[in-house]
């Protein structure tokens, strides 16, 4: 199973806007340093849209070259079009890969069926495990809890599901029928700590790139079921959580990111960089955070 602290790590770019190799080293030092237990690379928060095929895989190289086998490495791979996934898994570079982060199909708004063939295909091609990757609010595509658990029992090789649907009815159902070798980790910083007190086995987090130690002690402290001082943490990031999504993501965390001196605050279009009082505002949270 895939459990406690996974971060969806940040793609930086220098002056440039070219890849930043060096602060990506560095970012990926920093949040293993402080304790994560697994990092997903060309998720939503790396801009992996924005990224060219070869500046896909130049990340993913350096990703691996970084991490250098100390925690498993989950690479975002999906989209709307089944065919060009499946094309895609067929020619793509495992090497170093540990499992594979599949958003549901976006933009076509597929039904529950349609999305379930989508996954089932991706299935049964895909040589490396799958956590489905639901976040309607992104994708105007809901996997509903039956679609999930559907999946989760029809395939061996779909371990996981990190849900960012908000819906805690839903992922109540989930946690209730799921199979017992799957898991349901949190795709939404502010809602992780109550998932994680109905069972949840973890996180897909943004937050852990500015403060992986915390987010890791507050999941471990979880997963010991000491909700007294894990709700302790949760509730002292949680200003920083708003802060960091109030003018999109990534630009909160990369705001963050500049701010503790580990990479610029450069985005792609078309996401910009925060309003200048918002940086001011998580300028004001970082210099005054006392790490618990």
């Amino acid at each position: 199973m895939i459990k406690g602290t996974g971060v969806a790590i940040v793609t930086p770019f220098n002056k440039n806007n070219k890849v930043d190799i060096a602060s990506l080293e560095k970012l990926i030092n920093y949040i293993i340093d402080g304790g994560v237990d697994f990092i997903v690379s060309l998720g939503t928060t790396s801009e992996a849209v924005t990224l060219s095929s070869d500046e896909q895989q130049l990340v993913m190289d350096v990703v691996v070259a970084a991490v250098a086998k100390r925690v498993p490495i989950i690479m975002g791979l999906g989209g709307n079009n089944t065919q060009a996934v499946i094309d895609k898994i067929k020619t793509n570079d495992f090497s170093g890969i540990d499992a594979v982060l599949s958003v549901a199909p976006y933009y076509n708004k597929p039904n529950q069926r349609g999305i379930y063939a989508h996954f089932a295909e991706i299935a049964k091609l895909c040589p490396k495990p799958i956590i489905l990757y639901n976040v309607p609010g992104r994708t105007s595509s809901n996997i509903s809890a039956e679609t999930c658990l559907k999946l989760a029992n029809d395939f061996d090789n779909i371990i996981a599901v990190k849900e960012a649907s908000g819906n805690m009815s839903q992922v109540m159902e989930i946690l209730k029928n799921r199979p017992r070798d799957f898991s349901v980790l949190s795709g939404d910083d502010a809602l992780t700590f109550p998932m994680m007190a109905l069972g949840g086995d973890g996180v897909i987090s943004v937050v852990a790139n500015a403060y992986p130690k915390e987010f890791s002690n507050m999941i471990k402290l979880c997963l010991e079921n000491n909700f007294v001082d894990s709700r302790k943490i949760h509730f002292s990031l949680l200003a920083f959580i708003d802060l960091l999504f109030a003018d999109g993501n990534p630009a909160g965390i990369k705001a963050a990111l500049e701010i503790m001196g580990i990479m610029k605050n450069n985005l792609r279009l078309p996401m910009v960089s925060v309003e200048d009082e918002h940086y001011k505002e998580i300028e004001g949270f970082v210099s005054n955070y006392k790490q618990l």
